[in-house]
């Protein structure tokens, strides 16, 4: 009966051991996977970084300047009309933030001014400026 049980001890020890040492193993190849993404992340922080200052590099108003003046035949630019910028208010709308269609009121406004007032009132918006630009049709 010893020699049975020494033998059942002895396989119980052997699984054991060879369960520990798949966990232990797992755990190694867990380790090295973290250790070589933490090594991707921070070789992207340092591409990150190194494309931050490029672009600043690239973006200098004298370098732009300089750029601007060697191609002026070639590109024709010309600086930008304050009456070319676009208020947000002149921006389209969503379709369901677009204002209800304006009736002329009883009192013979034919203009509906009074309810174009009124809507703009409703809507918390004020009027667009009447600045003629290329990119709105007036």
């Amino acid at each position: 009966m010893l020699k049975t049980f020494d033998f059942i001890l002895i396989g119980v020890m052997t699984a054991t051991a060879t369960v520990t040492y798949s966990i232990k193993h797992r755990a190694e190849l867990k380790l090295e996977e973290v250790k070589r993404l933490e090594s991707e992340i921070k070789l992207e922080k340092d591409t990150i970084d190194l494309l931050r200052a490029d672009w600043a590099l690239l973006t200098q108003p004298n370098r732009l300047e300089k750029l601007i003046k060697t191609y002026d035949g070639e590109l024709k630019l010309a600086p930008t009309d304050p009456t070319q910028l676009v208020q947000p208010i002149e921006l389209p709308m969503l379709r369901d933030e677009l204002p209800a269609v304006e009736v002329a009121d009883d009192k013979g406004d034919k203009d509906g001014k009074a309810a174009k007032q009124k809507k703009t009132a409703e809507n918390g918006r004020k009027p667009a400026d009447k600045i003629v630009t290329g990119s709105v049709k007036p």
